[in-house]
């Protein structure tokens, strides 16, 4: 290699200024050329050590290369130097799904924009869904226009449970959410996550109707992008999902079954779009063929270094929200159930209690296999021990305890359960429930007293569909069967006041009648008069007998025609062979076939095929043969049919011949 000139290495001696590498590094940054960015910041960091902004760069190039592990070395390779890298640094977490640690970083800190936009995602993917809106609140003070920020209240609030609010919570930023004005927004995720907003509130005809808006106009934006038709396909498969899920809830499982099908078999979408479409898929197929269903979901879990855990693969681990998780695991383990697989479930509950702390559902999985195993007093045991420690999050526990209670005849505990549930004693479905429980355990009092606690309830509620006569009633029925007549007749006489009902007024006709006879001669005269009855003599009626028992009942002269018509016996159908057409039934069967072949008309017996026996030496020739050898002209053909048509009998043999006939 021939050396370099002097004026070579003096140029190459020759340091690049600042300003001509941070020139470059604006121009890497603004091409998108972030792996040659952070190769020119380290070159300003070896120009100028320290350099702040050459700092930040590197970080942000690393971030945005998609590398946070190396992003957070460069984070903790500044430490020393006085620049706050905190925000980097809780996004480097929260990118790794490190959640706790991004959320401690923020602890004191100063709640600017970027930091409570990145708070509430956090929040967001922990499920934290109060304190996520809140979060979202506290952005309106910075009146910040952003589509995103719009599209992320809504999917916080369907997300907890508060769809109903999104429309009053969009009008408040400016937003409408009609199908025609989406249309025009041309925003796709805002359609998206109306229409998500509009299935939560059971609206499904208008929500396949945003789907539609919304998958049109992803379409045509990515067209312009030149995406191609399956790339098309994989990116809007999120739509599709939920569009079969619409179809689902509509009644249409078959459509819906084919939408995920297709997706699953084609890979035609995200992993998160595939794992809802799965978990859909296993919940129309049911407990048929549970062993196709694991193999699908076995493709999404694989197995954790942890003892007794699993987790989702790394595509699904950092992506899909805790809700459908729980809503995958939950899949499994009952699929697990159903292929008697007790021991698998086992052990993945078991995973699923220390990965799911917080929630309710690996509790009731718990349960659920208990109950398989025919342990239903350890499952008993497992739902009231967690409702004691957790009375806030109780209400699903005491009602899978009631149920599971119930089946098993355990009354009280049924009865108990349901008690302690308070914001649903009003509810008709749990006040009916607890009445035949307290029933079954010939608890009257305690049946009459849930009975009179809700009436009370719906007595001071201010709600438009008030139950307060229906309870009445069904009250007033309850205590007139236990003997209970002046509180029947006092709540009869309460709906007759109140309603004016000729029901109500019946029952307190009757009731009075036992209790009070001046208070029921007094309300039967409110009755109206039964059309027909004017004609009846009342006191001539109960002069009579009344009506005879079935043994002294008078015989009623049946005439002639109907005693024919009660004789004649049904005809029943005849039955047919398999496979026979009575319209075409072929030809008829023959008369004779019951006969033996020897019997019939059309029996031949077989000939006999050795012919005439020969006699004699050895060599010699018959007559017959030596006249049928001399005769010619004929052919082979006239010969034989004439040899066949007039075959000379058989000579009688010897006793021999005919005692190996005999033995044949």
């Amino acid at each position: 290699m021939p050396p370099k000139s002097k004026a070579a290495a003096a140029a190459a001696a020759e340091p690049v200024s600042v300003e001509d590498l941070f020139s470059a590094l604006h121009r890497h940054i603004e091409a998108g050329q972030f792996p040659q960015a952070v190769k020119v910041a380290d070159q300003v960091l070896a120009v100028a050590p320290g350099d702040e902004d050459a700092v930040r760069c590197k970080v942000v190039a690393h971030i945005k290369s998609e590398k946070a592990d190396k992003a957070l070395a460069a984070i903790r390779a500044a430490e020393r130097l006085p620049i706050d890298l905190s925000y980097y640094k809780a996004y480097c977490y929260y990118r790794q799904n490190q959640l706790q640690e991004a959320l401690e970083i923020f602890n004191g800190q100063e709640e600017t924009a970027a930091v409570l936009q990145l708070e509430s995602q956090i929040y967001y993917r922990l499920a934290r869904m109060t304190d996520c809106l809140n979060s979202y609140e506290k952005l309106q003070k910075f009146k910040i226009d952003s589509m995103d920020l719009k599209v992320n209240t809504i999917a916080a609030l369907v997300a907890a449970g508060r769809a109903s609010e999104v429309q009053a919570a969009m009008k408040a930023q400016k937003v409408d959410l009609t199908t025609r004005a989406l249309r025009d927004a041309r925003s796709f995720e805002l359609a998206y996550n109306s229409a998500c907003t509009l299935i939560e509130n059971k609206k499904y005809s208008e929500a396949k109707e945003q789907l539609d808006v919304a998958k049109r106009i992803g379409k045509e934006q990515l067209m312009v992008e030149d995406y191609a038709e399956d790339e098309i396909e994989y990116e809007l498969a999120p739509v599709s999902a939920q569009l079969a899920y619409v179809q689902q809830l509509q009644g249409q499982p078959q459509e819906a079954m084919e939408t995920y099908v297709n997706m699953i078999n084609k890979k035609s979408g995200d992993p998160s779009s595939l794992a809802v479409a799965t978990t859909n898929l296993i919940s129309l197929k049911g407990t048929k063929d549970a062993a196709d269903s694991l193999r699908k979901l076995d493709r999404l879990v694989e197995k954790s270094t942890a003892t007794n855990q699993l987790q989702l693969t790394e595509s699904l681990e950092f992506k899909l929200p805790p809700r459908k998780k729980e809503a995958l695991y939950s899949a499994r383990v009952l699929l697990l159930l159903h292929a008697n697989k007790i021991d698998q479930a086992h052990e993945l509950v078991s995973g699923l209690l220390g990965m799911f702390q917080d929630s309710i559902f690996p509790v009731l999985l718990q349960a659920a296999v208990h109950v398989r195993e025919k342990k239903v007093q350890k499952a008993e045991e497992v739902l009231s021990r967690y409702a004691e420690k957790h009375p806030d999050k109780s209400k699903e526990v005491l009602l899978a305890l009631a149920q599971i209670a119930a089946n098993a005849n355990h009354f009280q505990i049924a009865a108990d359960s349901l008690s302690k549930i308070s914001d649903i004693q009003h509810m008709p479905a749990t006040v009916a429930t607890l009445v035949a429980l307290k029933e079954r355990l010939s608890d009257s009092n305690g049946a009459a007293s849930v009975l009179d606690s809700a009436i009370e309830w719906w007595k001071n509620a201010m709600t438009e569909d008030n139950k307060l006569d229906v309870f009445m009633r069904e009250a007033a029925s309850f205590k007139l069967n236990h003997g209970r007549d002046e509180e029947a007749c006092q709540l009869y006489e309460e709906l007759v006041k109140s309603y004016g009902s000729t029901e109500a007024l019946a029952g307190l006709v009757a009731t009075s009648a036992r209790t009070d006879l001046e208070k029921a001669e007094l309300y039967e005269k409110k009755l109206k008069p039964l059309p027909g009855l004017k004609g009846i003599n009342v006191e001539s009626l109960e002069k009579t007998s009344g009506a005879r028992h079935a043994d002294q009942a008078v015989k009623v002269d049946v005439p002639e025609e109907v005693k024919k018509q009660k004789a004649k016996k049904r005809k029943r159908k005849p039955k047919y062979p398999k496979n026979f057409d009575p319209a075409n039934p072929g030809p008829p069967p023959d008369p004779e076939r019951w006969l033996p072949k020897r019997e019939r008309s059309s029996y031949r017996p077989k000939r006999n095929k050795r012919g005439t026996q020969v006699r004699g030496a050895q060599g010699s020739v018959s007559k017959h043969d030596a006249a049928a050898t001399n005769a010619g002209g004929a052919s082979s053909k006239a010969s034989q049919s004439t040899t066949s048509a007039k075959a000379p009998e058989p000579t009688k043999g010897s006793n021999k011949s005919r005692n190996k006939k005999s033995r044949r």
